[in-house]
């Protein structure tokens, strides 16, 4: 019997979009000549991964899941919202959350090359290709961990069209499991599903987001005619309420209008009994 090596498995992994055992396995049928593994390939069907690989892949699921003190947010897409809302679209969904909150990879090219539970990512994705019938992209994540005592949150908003995962900090364990705080912990993801916050707080956000804002209340401030003076402070009132309206703990609580978010959050840790944080968020919308 012919020596299977790694540069076969590669080059028929290439070629046919194969995952990497499927093809070793179709070379040792095969007895190491490459055109009948690839015939052994096409015959089971895993061939035709590759050949789905450049078909476009606008709908998909965003998944939200924590494990531990790790969790991450994940899009993945594929061609029809039929089989997004399946289940076995959402088990690979869940395996690739899974590998981005174990591996903390940088982006998702550096997602396909990493290990999950002993097999590449780039080569689950292409079983699940070929399981699924559709090309499927993972496209976006973010992975928020807790450092300390604290808790994440996880959030799915209509069926997967949005995730979101809030990070909190908290100085009793207890707090982890209180229901009142996982309550609270699911309204502010909701509020964040909701409104699309640009940064936590006014000291969060992005300095290149705040001179733009800045300069655009400045034109109109300038196009007033007013004195310099109150143009400025036009201008600085305009940046204010986009604060007031854009920063998470700043903003009017959906549910009750006539407290803010950070009045909502200390309300529920005085509850408790417990000094309550916002730490981070992260949200993904399908379609970012």
């Amino acid at each position: 019997m012919a020596a299977i090596t790694a540069a076969m498995v590669k080059e028929l992994r290439e070629a046919t979009g194969a995952g990497m055992m499927e093809c070793k396995k179709a070379l040792t049928e095969a007895d190491g000549d490459f055109d009948a593994a690839v015939d052994v390939l096409r015959t089971r069907g895993l061939a035709a991964a590759a050949k789905k690989a450049g078909r476009a892949t606008n709908e998909g699921r965003v998944n939200a899941l924590v494990e531990g003190k790790k969790g991450a947010v994940v899009q993945v897409n594929c061609e029809t919202d039929f089989v997004a809302l399946t289940d076995k679209f959402g088990g690979y969904v869940d395996t690739f959350t899974k590998a981005v909150i174990e591996n903390d990879p940088a982006d998702p090219a550096a997602l396909l090359e990493s290990e999950y539970e002993g097999e590449k990512v780039q080569d689950a994705l292409t079983e699940a290709i070929h399981v699924i019938g559709e090309n499927m992209q993972v496209s976006n994540f973010k992975r928020l961990e807790v450092e300390g005592t604290g808790a994440l949150v996880p959030y799915i908003h209509m069926g997967g069209k949005i995730g979101v995962l809030v990070s909190f900090s908290f100085n009793n364990e207890a707090t982890a499991s209180d229901e009142k705080f996982l309550a609270m912990g699911k309204d502010v993801a909701m509020q964040i599903a909701a409104t699309n916050p640009v940064a936590l707080d006014e000291e969060s956000v992005p300095e290149e987001v705040r001179e733009h804002e800045m300069s655009i209340y400045k034109a109109q401030a300038a196009e007033s005619g007013k004195p310099e003076n109150i143009q400025e402070k036009i201008a600085t009132g305009r940046m204010k309420k986009f604060y007031k309206e854009n920063c998470l703990m700043d903003q009017d609580f959906v549910k009750d209008p006539d407290q803010t978010v950070t009045q909502y959050v200390n309300s529920v840790a005085k509850e408790i009994g417990d000094k309550i944080k916002v730490v981070a968020f992260a949200r993904i919308a399908l379609g970012d």
